[in-house]
């Protein structure tokens, strides 16, 4: 929530440098409220579970959110029952008339094959390019990244012999990111995809912008310079058991390509309790990007097209420092821990 201060506090300065929200009272004064409209496109096999993951972290904002889920038409679930979709979820032509503050775009298991071989990929980027005039900013999650970033920024996907599994640390690239305000410089992140995305595409794009980046894991979290878009390659979204469950479906399944999670059991022992280390990071991210939302977007979300035109959505903050981090030494990795800042 924004902070509001006496109007001509020397403050001031120190806190717009740290990308902190504070009004001085004739600003205050102005400011209307109303609740966040948010859709959710959800295209995880488990539905409901995908759906308490993310509206758990949604509540922990101070917010009021309004919440609707989207499912695509081109697809069939299989692992939830019919009445449930029916009840609650709506395919994009009941939402063209709509407009929201933010959409979620969910991950699915199909990073390994070909975008366009996905029997949903063109019903996918209807809605991208629906979300592209009628929402002010997307946060999107490991494939749904993946693909919004190949579709809307032509950056490419690779397919990795072995999956990236288990929980890895993030280095932080901004400490006075909106985004990632408050971030230690260390977060850890789980990963768990069959593919990555082309740094080189991501470097060469001036729009775009890496906030967290792991040795292993490769880039954590990218945004768009106005934070219009938001780009989760990981799964900070995940609950505890997630990985677990996960790993003890794809050994049923037999496959070859999947390693034992990364710094998640105790000691690498499977019948000990995973450690929930990530879940801090988690709820800060949320509420950065919603309290970012709440802060920036229109009273009148009709508003939200002529922005976009116009280029005038969100702010753009640029790295205050790069490409090294929030650190100033020539901080290097310590042997054996995966601890360290960004390659230079």
């Amino acid at each position: 929530m924004p902070i509001k201060i006496p109007e001509g506090l020397p403050a001031r300065a120190i806190l717009d440098s740290e990308r902190i929200f504070a009004l001085e009272k004739a600003d205050a004064e102005q400011q209307r409220v109303r609740p966040l409209r948010l859709v959710i496109l959800n295209l995880m096999p488990k539905k409901i579970e995908t759906e308490t993951q993310l509206l758990r972290l949604i509540s922990k904002s101070p917010l009021q959110v309004d919440v609707d889920f989207m499912k695509t038409s081109t697809h069939e679930a299989t692992h939830v029952s019919r009445d449930h979709l029916l009840k609650f979820y709506e395919n994009l032509d009941a939402f063209e008339d709509n407009y929201y503050d933010g959409l979620v775009v969910t991950g699915a298991p199909v990073e390994h094959m070909p975008f366009e071989d996905v029997d949903y990929w063109d019903e996918f980027r209807r809605i991208l390019d629906w979300a592209g005039t009628h929402v002010f900013s997307t946060m999107y999650l490991c494939w749904g990244a993946m693909g919004a970033l190949y579709h809307r920024y032509g950056v490419r996907k690779h397919v990795l012999d072995q999956k990236i599994f288990g929980v890895f640390p993030q280095r932080l690239q901004d400490e006075y990111c909106f985004i990632t305000n408050g971030f230690d410089e260390i977060a850890l992140q789980p990963h768990s995809r069959l593919a990555d995305v082309d740094m080189r595409d991501i470097r060469a794009n001036e729009d775009l912008q890496v906030l967290t980046w792991g040795e292993e894991s490769g880039p954590g979290l990218v945004a768009t310079r106005d934070f219009s878009e938001v780009f989760a390659l990981g799964h900070w979204e995940y609950g505890k058991w997630t990985l677990a469950e996960e790993y003890e479906r794809d050994m049923s399944r037999g496959l070859t390509n999947v390693p034992f999670p990364v710094n998640y059991f105790p000691h690498d022992d499977p019948s000990q309790e995973p450690l929930f280390a990530w879940r801090a990071h988690a709820n800060l991210l949320w509420r950065n990007w919603l309290n970012w939302v709440y802060q920036t977007t229109p009273y009148d979300l009709r508003e939200v097209p002529q922005l976009r035109a116009e280029k005038r959505l969100g702010t753009d903050r640029r790295y205050r420092r790069s490409p090294a981090g929030p650190r100033g030494d020539d901080f290097h990795t310590f042997d054996g821990c995966g601890y360290g800042v960004i390659e230079r």
